[in-house]
C-alpha cells in the first residue's frame, strides 16, 4: 500500500509520517510546498532504512501537481491547510486545494476509486457549539455549525472543506475518513489556544475559567491519525481526536505560570465576557464595520460555553494515549522555557 500524506512538513504531519513509520508502512510519499522543510522528514526516514520515504515538492492549488501527487496511491492522509492570512488565502489552501485533490481522483477507475481511502483531518471548529446547552457534551453526533459565517475564518473553512469532502465522497465513491482534533498541541506548537484566552498587547484576558480544553498532545494526535485512518472498520466514519484527563483552561494557565513564565492576566467570568460581546457587537453595526466584530455572543458560546467533549468512539478502535496528559504537559512547558531562554541568549 502507497501513502500520500499532505502537510507532511508541518507540525503535525513529521509526527504522523513518524507513526506511519512506526507502524511498519514503508511506502510513504510526503507532499510538501517548502523544500526548506524536508530536513526534519529526512532526519526521520533515517531512523527506517527498510522504508521508502519519497519527498513530492508542490502545491495543492495545482490540478496537475495534485495528479501527480496521486500517481499509484491508495491511501491519503490529507492535513494540509490554511491556518493563517486573509479568508481568501485560507479558502485557497483549505477549500480549492481539497476539491484539487479530491477532484484527481475522478480519472481512476470505479473500481479503483472504491479501494482509495482518503482521511480527512477536519476540527472541532465545525461543531455548533453556540447551539448547544451551556455545559453539554460535544461527541460525533453533535450538531455541525449552521453559520459558519458567523465564526471565525478557519472555522468557515474548515466547515467548508468537510461538507465539500463528503459531497465528493458520494459522488466518486471511494472511501472517506474524517478526524476532527481538538487543540493540537506540543513542543513547537503555540503557547496559548483561543479556548485559554485572548493576549490584546501586552495583557492575556483569560476567559476559558473553568472549562475543559480539548487537547490533543501531538504524539497522540498523530497516533490516533494513523490508527483511525488505517482501521479496516473506519471507512465512512467520523472521530474526536483528543487526550484524556483533560485540564481546564485555568489548571493550564496556573502550570503555564509556573514552569514557563509568569503572565499578567485578567480573568473574565462568562458573563462578562458575554455582555461585553454584546456591547461590541452593537458598536461594529452602529459604526457600519469601522471596529471589526472580533467579539460576539455567538463566538463566545462556541469558545468558552463550557462544553464536556467524549472520545469514546476513538478508544473503540483500539487507540491508547502514548504519553499521559501531565507528562505531555510537562514536556510541552519544558521546550517553552528553553526556547524562550534561547531568544533571550
Amino acid at each position: 500500500m502507497k501513502i500520500l500524506v499532505t502537510g507532511a512538513a508541518g507540525f503535525l504531519g513529521t509526527h504522523v509520517i513518524s507513526r506511519l513509520l512506526a507502524h511498519g508502512h514503508k511506502h510513504i510519499r510526503c507532499f510538501l510546498r517548502d523544500p526548506s522543510k524536508a530536513a526534519r522528514l529526512e532526519c526521520i526516514a533515517r531512523l527506517y532504512p527498510d522504508a521508502h520515504v519519497e519527498l513530492c515538492y508542490g502545491n495543492l492549488r495545482s490540478r496537475s501537481e495534485c495528479a501527480r501527487a496521486l500517481e499509484g496511491i491508495s491511501l491519503i492522509f490529507h492535513l494540509a491547510a490554511g491556518l493563517r492570512g486573509s479568508p481568501a488565502e485560507l479558502f485557497a489552501d483549505t477549500v480549492i486545494a481539497s476539491r484539487n485533490l479530491i477532484e484527481a481522483l475522478r480519472t481512476r477507475e470505479e473500481s479503483r476509486r472504491g479501494n482509495t481511502r482518503l482521511v480527512l483531518i477536519s476540527s472541532f471548529g465545525v461543531y455548533g457549539a453556540a447551539l448547544l446547552r451551556r455545559g453539554a457534551r460535544i461527541d460525533e453526533l453533535s450538531p455541525t455549525e449552521t453559520h459558519p459565517e458567523w465564526r471565525d475564518p478557519y472555522s468557515h473553512s474548515k466547515i467548508r472543506q468537510e461538507q465539500l469532502a463528503r459531497d465528493l465522497e458520494r459522488e466518486l465513491g471511494f472511501q472517506l475518513v474524517v478526524l476532527r482534533p481538538g487543540v493540537i498541541y506540543g513542543p513547537g506548537g503555540g503557547a496559548f489556544s483561543s479556548r485559554v484566552g485572548l493576549q490584546i498587547g501586552s495583557m492575556f484576558f483569560h476567559l476559558g475559567g473553568r472549562n475543559l480544553l480539548p487537547l490533543s498532545f501531538v504524539e497522540n494526535c498523530a497516533e490516533a491519525i494513523v490508527m483511525a485512518g488505517t482501521h479496516p472498520n473506519a471507512a465512512g466514519n467520523t472521530y474526536n481526536i483528543h487526550d484524556d484527563d483533560l485540564p481546564t483552561a485555568a489548571q493550564y494557565l496556573r502550570e503555564y505560570r509556573k514552569h514557563v513564565k509568569p503572565i499578567r492576566s485578567i480573568r473574565l467570568p462568562y458573563f462578562i465576557t458575554r455582555m461585553l460581546s454584546r456591547i461590541l457587537e452593537n458598536y461594529h453595526r452602529r459604526s457600519q464595520g469601522q471596529l471589526p466584530a472580533v467579539l460576539t455572543p455567538y463566538k463566545v458560546a462556541c469558545s468558552w460555553g463550557g462544553n464536556r467533549f467524549d472520545n469514546t468512539k476513538l478508544h473503540g478502535l483500539g487507540w491508547k494515549q502514548l504519553v499521559p496528559t501531565p507528562d505531555a504537559m510537562q514536556k510541552t512547558f519544558d521546550h517553552m522555557r528553553q526556547e524562550l531562554r534561547r531568544l533571550a541568549d
